[in-house]
């Protein structure tokens, strides 16, 4: 890519999409398109990203959209994406959704000849009882987690698109699979968020009600409601809404004190990635790495065929099976949910309880990649788990959201 090259980004709104932006923008990138689909985002850097509103899940609209604006180079952040709960109960909307966006933006990028695009995954294809760490050639080697087979099942259909797309047509299309993100912009919706932004709004509305701040409870579901609950409804309501996602007061030795319930037994370890430190990730490889230099990485005895008419699928038909190009996107260490819930009680600085309610599902007992391959072609992260959460927290309180 050059700093003029035409860069579209699907998901400019969301976690991903728009810390994907934020580094293009840093790294002095001018000709930036996103889309959105209802509400146009007020990220920082917005008004050097010119914004269309397309609805992915339309055929028709994505045709035109690639008919008109032509980009030479796609990420594609945009997917319809939750937690244990979300996942578990949208099943049908996580997997058409997500089938749809994939198959229009990546089929639509051949057809338009976009030079390399970048599809973004999830470390939740890999199986339920994968061995750990989880290297890339895991995938399909058993069942999957339950909760998000459907959205897994979607996510591992775009990796394979790519894939193929690549050995039949010769595209540059590179899949990643990032482990769990969280960052700026990131999904507080408790009934839809991922674990860490959903903890740390339980936490941090606990630490209010704990300490009677009701100013400040109010000012959050103001700015944020819970299932219709905002800040100018009734205390009942507000306390109602509250206890229904575990943050109550209970008591103790005849003393009030405020309670935060985790879902499961908080045994289950994940591995988390700051979101800038991913964007960084997907730009470095749009910049310096092709399909082609995964394919060697895995099968280094193969020829190199970019300065050839040779297609992958030559070797395809000749019995060599290129499989599992995607890259593993992460940090390679990993917490308890457990460990999770407390640091984010220090750094936020609630006194009260942490109840793990063991009648809740766990999920898979264990995530955490391998990231050697992206190690190897020259990435690696920067930012902490303790830094980042300080960062996040920071940014939440300040309501840049």
């Amino acid at each position: 890519m050059n700093k003029n090259s035409k860069i579209y980004v699907a998901g400019g709104t969301g976690l991903v999409g728009s810390a994907i932006i934020r580094k293009l923008l840093e790294k002095g990138y001018s000709n930036i398109v996103s889309t959105y689909h209802s509400r146009k985002p007020q990220v920082n850097g917005s008004e050097n990203i010119r914004w269309v509103k397309v609805d992915l899940t339309d055929q028709n609209q994505v045709k035109e959209f690639f008919t008109k604006e032509k980009p030479e180079y796609v990420f594609l952040a945009a997917a319809k994406v939750g937690g244990i709960l979300a996942n578990n109960i949208y099943r049908a909307e996580f997997i058409y959704q997500n089938l749809q966006i994939q198959n229009n933006v990546i089929h639509q990028s051949y057809l338009n000849g976009v030079k390399k695009l970048l599809f973004l995954g999830s470390t939740c294809i890999y199986p339920r009882n994968c061995h750990q760490p989880i290297k890339e050639e895991y995938l399909l080697t058993g069942e999957l987690e339950y909760t998000n087979e459907p959205y897994a099942i979607a996510k591992i259909a775009g990796m394979k698109m790519c894939e193929s797309y690549n050995l039949q047509y010769g595209t540059n299309f590179i899949a990643v699979m990032p482990t769990n993100l969280y960052g700026y912009n990131d999904n507080f919706d408790l009934e839809k968020s991922h674990v860490l932004p959903a903890l740390l709004r339980k936490i941090y509305l606990a630490k209010a009600l704990e300490e009677d701040n009701w100013e400040e409870i109010r000012r959050d579901l103001s700015k944020l409601p819970i299932e219709g609950v905002t800040g100018e409804d009734s205390k009942e309501e507000i306390l109602g809404i509250l206890e229904k996602y575990g943050i109550k007061s209970v008591t103790r030795h005849s003393l009030p004190v405020t309670q935060v319930e985790v879902w499961g037994t908080g045994k289950p370890k994940r591995e988390f990635l700051w979101s800038e430190d991913m964007a960084d990730a997907c730009v470095f490889l749009m910049e310096n790495i092709d399909f082609w230099d995964i394919v060697k990485l895995i099968k280094p005895e193969l020829p190199d065929i970019r300065n050839t008419s040779c297609l992958p699928i030559s070797f395809v038909m000749e019995g060599k099976e290129i499989r599992n190009t995607h890259l593993n996107i992460g940090t390679g260490e990993d917490i308890s949910i457990k460990d999770l819930a407390y640091l984010i009680k220090d750094i936020v600085g609630f006194k009260g309880e942490i109840y793990f309610n063991t009648s809740k599902p766990d999920g898979t007992p264990r995530k955490v990649t391998d990231v050697s391959r992206l190690h190897s072609l020259g990435w690696r992260h920067k930012v902490s788990l303790e830094e980042g959460i300080k960062k996040l927290y920071e940014w939440y309180v300040r309501r840049e959201w």
